[in-house]
């Protein structure tokens, strides 16, 4: 999975800001576009997007719209609209913070750094009964040591982390198995059957892993 996913249509500064992350240790993708901003997002996923407003096709308020309807993925929006009105539309439609432009590189990647630290250097995870140990990769279910392949591991802590929310089977499939996998979609399916056996699930009737469909799953 891609580190940041950088959504700017002006070339010179995304060619800066990939640099800057780069030099930083970070995976970094760049898109000059919304539309393929969305497409690229729902293909391989993104720990954090970092996102222009003023963008051709769909505008960054679109992409951020889009965005929010399946993944609760941290959103940075910096942009050259600095009124009111455009700051609270961003944050309404689910950014995590507003930056205006011009602005500080340096600034740009304390608060870059500052998500990272609290959204994903937690140690453990947990929701209804279920609790994952990200440092060790152990998890307990219903007060209970359960064994996950490492696959099941990543599968059940991304849907945990999106609790509530219906995550696209090419999304969950390309996160956790990569894009570049030999594996089929179908293996997704298997392994969501793995886990609600594991759960206590009844296949028939799922207790914490449901079944959306024509989108995908999620962890209620």
């Amino acid at each position: 999975m891609t580190d940041i996913l950088i959504v700017e249509d002006d070339k010179e500064l995304s060619s800066l800001l990939t640099d800057f992350l780069r030099a930083e240790g970070y995976v970094v993708s760049a898109v000059d576009s919304g539309e393929r901003a969305v497409q690229l997002f729902e293909r391989y996923g993104a720990r954090l997007v970092v996102l222009d407003i003023n963008l051709p096709d769909l505008n960054g308020f679109g992409v951020c719209s889009k965005l929010r309807e399946s993944a609760d993925t941290p959103i940075l929006i910096v942009s050259a609209r600095n009124n009111k009105e455009d700051k609270l539309n961003g944050l309404d439609l689910g950014a995590d913070d507003y930056i205006e432009k011009p602005f500080d590189v340096d600034i740009l990647i304390a608060k870059i750094k500052g998500i990272f630290k609290r959204r994903y250097q937690r140690s453990m995870i947990s929701a209804d009964g279920v609790t994952l140990n990200l440092a060790d990769r152990t998890a307990v279910i219903d007060d209970k040591p359960a064994e996950l392949t490492a696959k099941e591991f990543d599968l059940l802590a991304l849907l945990i982390e999106n609790q509530g929310k219906a995550l696209k089977k090419e999304y969950l499939f390309n996160t956790v198995w990569g894009s570049d996998s030999d594996s089929e979609l179908q293996t997704l399916h298997v392994h969501i059957n793995r886990l609600r056996q594991k759960l206590g699930d009844d296949p028939k009737n799922a207790g914490r892993l449901l079944t959306v469909w024509g989108v995908g799953y999620k962890f209620i």
